[in-house]
């Protein structure tokens, strides 16, 4: 018989490890955008790639602790777990994707904007390809006029899952380094898979 465990206890148990990883990581900040300056309150969507997502909530209240947030996750169970990781964190969530539930996840993201708060977006997932942009965050920048704020995250040592995208959980006392990198801004008129394409050239890691 196969045991389901409940999404909730999932989440606060891996939001608990996650925490007792964070105080061993050194963290590094390289800051093109200005979004460290505590008085740069512009809300912006955050994108980075699926098999980075370990580093965001340890590296939010360290980094930028005056920014607050809300992470798209996927409609899925997986989705019920990350949502509950974010929580423990103090970080919102939105619920849906391209592919289950992808209007209400864009009211979700729009709601957020709304209230001065910063959408993050894995622009790969939940299925990839790894490092495949798609089309949903170069949209929500161009119809709401936010700025897209791409993080780089590198670890100095890292294990590497088997999925799809290969995810990347960083050993303890490794280093992290963040590069929040220049703002992106997608004109009304600009043609949305020009854009997808640059932004997806722009946001290549160095670590693949």
């Amino acid at each position: 018989m196969k045991i389901r465990l409940d999404p909730v206890w999932v989440g606060k148990a891996a939001a608990g490890l996650m925490k007792a990883l964070g105080y061993t990581l050194r963290m590094e900040m390289e800051d093109r955008a200005g979004v460290a300056n505590a008085d740069f309150t512009m809300p912006l969507i955050w994108a980075f790639w699926h098999n980075r997502m370990v580093a965001i909530p340890l590296m939010r209240p360290r980094l930028v602790p005056h920014r607050r947030g809300s992470a798209l996750t996927s409609a899925s169970r997986d989705g019920a777990i990350i949502e509950q990781v974010m929580k423990s964190f103090g970080l919102g969530s939105v619920r849906g994707s391209s592919s289950r539930r992808g209007g209400a996840a864009l009211i979700g993201l729009r709601e957020v904007l709304e209230k001065g708060e910063d959408p993050a977006i894995t622009p790969d997932g939940p299925r990839g390809p790894v490092y495949k942009l798609g089309q949903g965050v170069v949209y929500l920048a161009q119809q709401t006029g936010t700025g897209i704020l791409p993080i780089h995250i590198e670890y100095s040592r890292a294990v590497r899952l088997k999925s799809w995208d290969r995810f990347m959980i960083p050993l303890p006392f490794s280093k992290v380094h963040v590069t929040f990198d220049e703002i992106i801004f997608v004109a009304p008129e600009a043609d949305i898979e020009e854009e997808r394409v640059r932004i997806e050239a722009l946001m290549q890691p160095e670590t693949r």
